[in-house]
């Protein structure tokens, strides 16, 4: 919708008995025009086509998500209008979520191009895991501990397999029936603070074995430090049984 304002002064003068008043006259015309003709008229991108290049993206992007994937994209506001386009390319935003509320960027790749950012929501559906029973912090997770249970994934780091809990230790009281997140457990530990380690020192063909005390806990293949009879301290990789590998 366009408006047009026309301002009308015409020439002051003087009435017998009456002061100068100067005369204002306002004509306001409006024009009106359906907005795919004016599209159609002025060169105008289609919305639907760049609706369409959307939804193509988000197909695509959720195409190997796990569970039953939905989506919905908002429609471009009919009041917005950019020149048409040979070279439209939808993206992700930086920040945008995968899942939930997020954004599609849509951007011209034509000379003198243009980007428009369109609101869009994609719902994860999937069975979920959640604690059968109270979870005790230190408490090492068996079967038994876990339920499924099927729903809408809001966050990320949800616990989805068996395989991702099993043998996993809790780090905090969890409730029952809480939804449970991978942020939750941590592995078992290889080696433990003041434990007594085999410090295994390999190199150049040579393999030397002695003892140290872990000065930290670490979990298998995480970085652990070894005092020896020596006092030095020396840093190795944990592993299972109590062994630190230490490369030369």
């Amino acid at each position: 919708m366009r408006y047009f304002i026309l301002l009308i002064k015409p020439s002051s003068g003087h009435n017998s008995g009456m002061r100068e008043t100067p005369v204002l006259f306002l004509l306001l015309v409006i024009l009106t025009a359906a907005l795919p003709c004016a599209q159609a008229a002025g060169g105008m991108q289609s919305h639907a086509e760049i609706h369409k290049v959307a939804t193509e993206f988000v197909k695509a992007l959720t195409k190997n998500m796990p569970g039953k994937v939905s989506y919905a994209i908002d429609e471009i506001d009919s009041r917005v209008a950019f020149p048409a386009c040979t070279q439209l390319e939808a993206f992700l935003p930086t920040g945008a979520q995968t899942q939930g509320r997020t954004t599609i960027g849509i951007r011209c790749n034509d000379k003198n191009g243009w980007s428009l950012f369109i609101p869009a929501n994609i719902t994860i559906t999937m069975d979920m895991l959640v604690s059968s029973h109270p979870l005790q912090q230190g408490q090492v997770i068996g079967q038994g501990d876990y339920l499924p249970q099927s729903g809408e994934v809001t966050q990320p780091g949800i616990i989805t397999n068996e395989t991702q809990i099993l043998g996993k230790v809790v780090k905090y009281n969890i409730g029952a029936g809480q939804l449970l997140r991978q942020d939750m457990f941590r592995p078992p530990y290889a080696v433990t603070q003041g434990q007594t380690v085999q410090l295994v020192v390999e190199g150049n063909g040579i393999k030397l074995r002695t003892e140290g005390q872990a000065l930290n806990n670490a979990a298998d293949g995480q970085t652990t430090q070894v005092r020896v009879a020596s006092g030095q301290i020396i840093s190795g990789i944990a592993r299972t049984n109590g062994i630190v590998e230490v490369q030369q």
